[in-house]
């Protein structure tokens, strides 16, 4: 396996950027060695700046959901930006985009676009405090929500705690009002909604969390968070950027079948391009600016480029059969890897290896961090077998409309492989 030209940029990289990167799981710490610098992708492949090719389960981490370049997307990219890039004015591709979503979703009113997960999240936090008039929220230790300050908090020494810093920059301020529970514990939310109550304005949760392995929650875990959020007049946020239109057009609310207050989306809705956005009740969605007190902008925010991608994406997914033709591509490929002490978790098109011995797994410290040396040589035998994941353990795969029954075929072999090397 040829590495000298992803070597080369990776050393000039470093000169720019710090680490050499400009989002750090890219710079391969995790798994050791130098990272791939990508030069193209087409369907389920992607070849590196050394020619190497390989079959993609990273897919931009989640939102090729039909894989590189497609070509409606791709013709819809083209045709849009010939006609401009960017006005920062409406669009009727915004209006397009937005019907599209709400007239198959209905578990949301109105939406407002944006430009990134982490800016949906962040807006979404600033809704629900502006609409409870309450400054506490309440997040999960194994749950990612971007990187704004109120949400780069851990876990705490205590059950129930206010969580610490797990970024230097945040303010001691911030991080008092951040309440930070163990997952799939429902005494630990009672405790905090009884220390706290009338206090807290939301919790948020990755319905599906997948930010930190897959850590799949039962719906009844759901219905009480559900439950609790109503009974004092807080707000329930669903965080699907990942598991929005990934494991159907109505993400995890409709999968398990729990209404939250607020969902906030990204990945898909773009096809590829930098996009998020958040949905709400018409009620909830009228506390933003202009029409309400609650502040939130953006330059780019419905930029037509992602509009038309996004479009064209989304048309594919609503076609009859396309998430459950994604659902058993997985069970395919879990039905073919068989390897004591390796578990493969799957829901929908996501999937993550794990090396345990466990048949469930629903808090973050149920992963035994010393796993993550098996990973790393698993990462690297994979390479050179070329499969390509996520640089890091903890990091879910994802399986798009473009792999076919032969690169599943050959990726559990490969797969099978690398795990009796790991």
């Amino acid at each position: 396996m040829k590495k000298q030209k992803s070597e080369a940029l990776f050393e000039k990289a470093k000169t720019y950027f710090p680490g050499g990167v400009n989002s750090p799981v890219r710079a391969f710490r995790s798994v050791g060695g130098t990272p791939l610098f990508i030069d193209r992708g087409k369907g389920s492949h992607i070849w590196d700046a050394d020619g190497n090719e390989y079959i993609d389960f990273c897919c931009s981490w989640g939102p090729l959901i039909l894989g590189h370049a497609n070509p409606k997307v791709v013709d819809a990219i083209k045709a849009t930006v010939e006609k401009g890039s960017s006005f920062g004015a409406p669009t009727e591709l915004e209006n397009k985009l937005a019907e599209l979503i709400l007239s198959n979703n209905e578990f949301i009113e109105k939406i407002r676009f944006v430009s990134s997960g982490t800016e949906a999240v962040m807006s979404a936090i600033r809704l629900a405090r502006g609409f409870t008039k309450r400054n506490k929220i309440l997040k999960f230790e194994g749950c990612y929500h971007g990187h704004s300050d109120s949400l780069l908090v851990k876990a705490g020494s205590g059950l129930v705690t206010l969580g610490n810093t797990s970024s230097a920059g945040i303010p001691e301020a911030f991080v008092n009002e951040t309440i930070v529970c163990p997952l799939n514990n429902k005494e630990a939310v009672k405790e905090a909604f009884a220390k706290f109550r009338n206090e807290i304005s939301c919790i948020i949760i990755e319905p599906i969390p997948a930010n930190n392995g897959l850590l799949l929650q039962d719906k009844s875990y759901l219905q009480f968070l559900r439950d609790i959020c109503t009974e004092d007049k807080a707000l329930l946020i669903f965080d699907e950027v990942i598991s929005g239109f990934r494991i159907g057009f109505t993400g995890a609310a409709g999968y398990y079948n729990v209404k939250p207050d607020i969902i906030t989306y990204g990945k898909i809705i773009g096809g590829g391009l930098p996009v998020g956005a958040y949905g709400a009740s018409a009620e909830i969605m009228s506390k933003i600016s202009p029409e309400g007190d609650v502040y939130q902008a953006g330059t780019l925010s419905g930029n037509p480029v992602a509009m038309a991608a996004g479009i064209a994406q989304l048309t594919e997914c609503m076609k009859k059969g396309f998430y459950e033709e994604l659902e058993k591509k997985v069970s395919g490929l879990k039905s073919q890897i068989s390897s004591p002490g390796v578990k493969i978790f799957s829901i929908g098109s996501i999937f993550w290896i794990a090396f345990t011995d466990r048949e469930k797994m629903q808090r973050a410290e149920e992963i035994d961090t010393n796993s993550m040396k098996c990973f790393r040589k698993l990462y690297h035998e994979l390479l050179e077998r070329g499969i390509y994941l996520g640089p890091s353990g903890y990091e879910v795969g994802f399986v798009s409309a473009a792999h076919t029954e032969q690169d599943l075929k050959k990726a559990a072999e490969m797969i099978s492989e690398s795990i009796k090397k790991a």
